[in-house]
């Protein structure tokens, strides 16, 4: 019980950082490079997600495993909250599924690796947790084998040049998949800095 003050900052950057993307989600990005529309792929709530596994890598090393679930139990109850009044039902199964259990398997994985050289366990457990993210939330929001849980979106289902880019088709949400996917790889990269500079600050404090 004493902890949980110091618990509570992670608690609501987490939340903040989840607000934040569901808002964000309804921007598109509306840049080109090249022939590549990102309009098409990509909204600016794919470079704010992202920051939630650093915040739980951060919670997960001061605290330990058990309380970085917590941290994440705290965001998926808002994720599912704002989904729910956000978005369909379908999408709102998506996005609560993936948040759930990417973020714990990034626990996992980061409490396995905590011992290794610095980097390593943020490194690796976001990249795993990220895949599986778009893995899970694209898989049931958009694939037709997953229309058991909701009516299917004609559009994104609808076969396109893969990434507006190449002659290869594909349904339109595997490139949004690959997109959202990139993303997440390049920032939860960049994540490495200030999770690199608040080690020092965030040192191990017992494991709950």
């Amino acid at each position: 019980m004493r902890m949980i003050p110091s618990v509570l900052p992670f608690m609501a950057f987490m939340a903040a950082i989840v607000v934040a993307s569901n808002f964000l989600v309804q921007f598109p990005v509306d840049y080109s490079i090249g022939a590549l529309n990102l309009a098409d792929l990509l909204t600016w709530g794919a470079f704010t997600y992202p920051v939630a596994f650093l915040i739980t890598d951060l919670a997960n090393r001061r605290f330990g495993p058990a309380t970085a679930r917590l941290v994440v139990f705290c965001g998926f109850v808002i994720a599912v909250a704002l989904s729910i009044w956000l978005a369909t039902p379908r999408i709102a199964i998506a996005s609560g599924s993936a948040f759930l259990v990417a973020q714990l398997l990034d626990v996992s994985v980061f409490d396995r690796l905590r011992n290794r050289v610095w980097w390593l366990p943020p490194l690796v457990s976001t990249v795993i947790g990220s895949s599986l993210d778009t893995l899970v939330f694209f898989g049931l929001a958009f694939s037709q084998t997953a229309n058991i849980i909701g009516a299917g979106d004609a559009f994104a289902s609808e076969a396109a040049p893969l990434l507006g880019l190449f002659a290869m088709e594909a349904p339109r949400w595997i490139s949004w998949a690959l997109g959202d996917l990139a993303v997440k790889l390049i920032v939860g990269l960049s994540m490495l800095l200030p999770y690199g500079m608040l080690m020092p600050v965030l040192a191990p404090q017992g494991r709950a």
